[in-house]
C-alpha cells in the first residue's frame, strides 16, 4: 500500500458481496500464492498511517469533524485527558531527561518548523531537543513528486507531533533512513544499521517504529533472524522497542503491495518477542477529552462515513488494527499465562492505543507535494508514538530505560492493576473486494483479559505510568 497525502489509497478494493474466509494462518514464509518473497527478493514495508481528509487552515475540532464528515477528530489536550495524564504533568512527570527515538524513511524536510507551529497552536512547550540524524547513509533530496517521500513525510509528522504530545519534555531523536518500500534487501538492513548505531552512540529510552512487513512476504525464517540485530542490541542496552501492528485488520498485503491475503496474517517486527506490538483502539471523547463511552477495538471497515472520508467510496475497505498469531515465532514465556488464546505462537498486539480514523488526530505539515496546513491522521502509526510517550513518562520515574516491558504488561493484566484498562468490545475482521470477488477475513474479538485484537487492553496513564516504572524498572 502506498499513501497519498490526502487519501489512503487501497488498490483493488470496492464493494462487498458474500464470500467469507475463515482459514487460520498456518502457512510459512515463501509458501503462499499471495506473493511470498523468493530468496533474495525485497519485502514491502509500509508506514502504518492513514492520512485523510481535506487540508484546513486551522485544526478541526471534534464538533466540526462530526458536523462536516460524520466522524470524530481530536486535539492533543483531549488525548492527554483521555489517558489521564494531567495529574502526572502537574507532578512534574513530563518525560524530562528521557529520549524518544523515532525511525522513519526519508523523514520530513519541514518537521522542525511544523512541530513549532503545532506546539504554538496547542500551547505545548517545545521539546528540549529535536535532533535529526541519518546514520545509515545520506537521505536523498526531498522530491515532492515521489509519493513514497510524501507519504513518509506525513508519517514523520504524525510520529513526532504525537510522541511529543504525550511526553512534552522528552528529547526527540529522529532517525532518517535513505531507502523505503523494498525492504528485504535494502531498507530493513538500513533501518537495523541505523538503530544499532543509535543504541551504541546515543542515549535512548524507547524506539518507536510505525512500519512493518507482512510475515509471509519474507523469504524465510532465516531472513528475519538476520534482521533482528537491533532488537537484540536494544535488549542488551535495556531500551524499549515498539512497533505498530498494522492497519488492515486480520488481513495484510502481499509482496506486490496491493493484494490481500485470504486468511489471517500478522506482520514483523511487531511479532518479534523482543518488541512490544501496538494495536489500535477507538476513543469516544467529548470536547474536553472525557470518555463518553468505553474504548473499543479500532475497526472502521464497515463505517460508511469513515470509508467515504478515508477512501472516497462507501466501502467496506480494510481499516482496522492488526493482530493475530505469528508464523515466525513461538509463544514467549511472558505469554504463558494467555496460552489459551495464543496457543504455541507469539500473539500480537501486546497493548493498544488510539488509532481509529473515526477518532483521528489533527496534524500540521508544510512539506511540498501536499497542501500545507492541518489535516486528520489515524492508524497504528498514531498509537505507537502515543505509547512511546507513555513509556518515556515511566522511564522518567524509574530514572533509566525500562527495556523489554512485555513481561510487566502481562503481569499488570494478570493482577488486574488499575493502569490497565480492559478493551472488551470490537474485533479486527475486515472485508474487501479483490479480483472480482468479495471476501471477509475473520479476525479476532476483544475479550476480558488478553485478546488478539487489543492485547492486554489500553492504559489509564495516571496509574499505568508509575506501575510500569515499578514493575519494569
Amino acid at each position: 500500500m502506498r499513501l497519498s497525502r490526502k487519501l489512503a489509497v487501497v488498490i483493488g478494493i470496492c464493494g462487498l458481496a458474500a464470500t467469507t474466509v475463515t482459514a487460520a494462518a498456518t502457512a510459512t514464509p515463501a509458501a503462499t500464492s499471495t506473493g511470498a518473497a523468493s530468496a533474495g527478493a525485497d519485502v514491502i514495508v509500509t508506514p502504518m498511517i492513514r492520512h485523510i481528509g481535506a487540508t484546513q487552515s486551522a485544526p478541526t475540532t471534534t464538533a466540526q469533524c462530526e458536523r462536516l464528515y460524520s466522524i470524530a477528530c481530536y486535539e492533543p489536550a483531549q488525548l492527554q485527558r483521555a489517558y489521564d495524564l494531567p495529574a502526572l504533568y502537574r507532578s512534574g512527570i513530563t518525560g524530562r531527561g528521557t529520549t524518544i527515538v523515532i525511525v522513519d524513511s526519508f523523514g520530513s524536510p519541514t518537521i522542525s518548523h511544523d512541530l513549532g507551529v503545532f506546539d504554538s497552536t496547542f500551547h505545548l512547550p517545545a521539546p528540549p531537543s529535536l535532533r535529526i540524524i541519518a546514520p545509515a547513509g545520506k537521505v536523498p533530496p526531498y522530491n515532492p513528486k515521489n509519493s513514497d517521500m510524501v507519504g513518509w513525510a506525513g508519517e514523520t509528522t504524525l510520529d513526532v507531533e504525537y510522541a511529543h504530545t504525550i511526553a512534552p519534555a522528552a528529547n526527540i531523536l529522529l532517525v532518517e533512513t535513505p531507502v523505503s518500500e523494498t525492504e528485504g534487501v535494502h531498507g530493513f538492513p538500513q533501518i537495523v544499521s541505523a538503530e544499532e548505531y543509535v543504541l551504541k552512540h546515543y542515549h535512548a529510552d524507547v524506539i518507536s517504529q510505525s512500519f512493518s512487513a507482512t510475515e509471509l512476504t519474507f523469504p524465510s525464517r532465516a531472513s528475519v533472524q538476520a534482521l533482528r540485530g537491533a532488537n537484540f542490541a536494544a535488549q542488551r542496552a535495556h531500551v524499549t522497542m515498539l512497533t505498530a501492528s498494522g492497519d488492515s485488520g486480520a488481513a495484510d498485503v502481499g509482496l506486490n503491495g496491493s493484494t490481500y491475503y485470504l486468511f489471517p496474517v500478522t506482520s514483523w517486527s511487531d511479532s518479534d518477542p523482543l518488541v512490544t506490538g501496538i494495536g489500535g483502539t477507538q476513543l469516544h471523547l467529548d470536547a474536553a477529552g472525557n470518555h463518553t463511552a468505553r474504548d473499543n477495538v479500532w475497526n472502521d471497515t464497515y463505517s460508511r462515513p469513515t470509508n467515504e472520508f478515508v477512501f472516497g467510496d462507501t466501502g467496506p475497505n480494510p481499516d482496522a488494527g492488526g493482530g493475530g498469531k505469528s508464523v515466525l515465532f513461538s509463544r514467549p514465556g511472558y505469554q504463558n499465562g494467555v496460552k489459551n488464546i495464543v496457543g504455541n505462537a507469539r500473539g500480537v498486539p501486546d497493548i493498544s492505543m488510539s488509532a481509529a480514523c473515526n477518532g483521528s488526530v489533527d496534524t500540521y505539515s508544510t512539506f511540498a507535494g501536499a497542501p500545507a496546513g492541518w489535516s486528520q491522521t489515524c492508524g497504528t502509526s498514531e498509537a505507537t508514538p502515543l505509547f512511546a510517550g507513555v513509556v518515556a513518562l515511566a522511564a522518567q520515574i524509574a530514572g533509566h530505560p525500562l527495556g523489554l516491558i512485555n513481561p510487566a504488561l502481562y503481569q499488570m493484566s494478570l493482577h488486574g492493576l488499575r493502569g490497565i484498562v480492559p478493551v472488551t468490545t470490537g474485533n479486527n475482521t475486515v472485508s474487501f473486494r479483490q479480483s472480482g470477488h468479495a471476501y471477509t477475513i475473520h479476525g479476532y474479538s476483544a475479550r476480558a483479559g488478553y485478546s488478539l485484537a487489543a492485547g492486554v487492553g489500553t492504559v489509564d496513564g495516571r496509574y499505568f505510568v508509575p506501575e510500569l516504572a515499578a514493575l519494569a524498572g
